[in-house]
């Protein structure tokens, strides 16, 4: 369909219209997090709501006043939907925090902010720590509490076994240690 013939005020407003975004926790669960990743999640969104959103409002205003900024003021809106969207989502996740500390004795079992060491079938070692859903990076060895993985290793202590299901086939993992 031809741009002639949508209606502008309806297309910057399908961000806004959005369908429900889907919090990544089973329900009823808190959002665990390490002392890290609860402040990570503070400041963005104290950033996002002090900062950023002030700006581009701002922005917005200043276009608005120029008829010949149509398209820089639809551009606009559709940021400050976007960014509306990641505060809400922030703010909803904030409300949900339970802040993990790391227990004073250390670890003898996979639990919440552990760094656990897997070796397996091939004899591969692999350490992670485990960590809330929005710090995951497996990349950087950092797996959400969430993960199948996690879920099929909590309460394990060193020495003890996994099936962990895997698309080829289920694996096993032994845990090395628990740090």
């Amino acid at each position: 369909m031809s741009r002639a013939f949508v209606d502008e005020s309806s297309a910057d407003s399908r961000d806004e219209d959005a369908p429900e975004f889907k919090i990544p926790l089973p329900p009823g669960a808190r959002n665990y997090v390490t002392p890290e990743g609860a402040e990570k999640l503070y400041s963005e969104l104290k950033t996002l709501e002090a900062g950023e959103r002030p700006a581009l409002a701002g922005e917005i205003l200043r276009l608005s006043r120029d008829p010949s900024n149509a398209d820089a003021l639809a551009t606009a809106r559709r940021r400050l939907a976007r960014l509306d969207r990641r505060i809400e989502y922030l703010a909803r996740m904030a409300g949900l925090v339970e802040v993990v500390n790391r227990p004073d004795s250390g670890y003898d079992r996979v639990r919440f902010g552990a760094r656990v060491t897997l070796r397996d079938g091939s004899g591969s070692l692999t350490s992670f720590r485990i960590v809330g859903v929005d710090e995951s990076d497996p990349d950087a060895g950092l797996v959400g509490w969430t993960a199948p993985l996690v879920r099929a290793l909590m309460g394990k202590a060193p020495g003890q076994s996994a099936a962990i299901a895997l698309p080829g086939g289920e694996s096993f993992v032994t845990v090395v240690s628990v740090e």
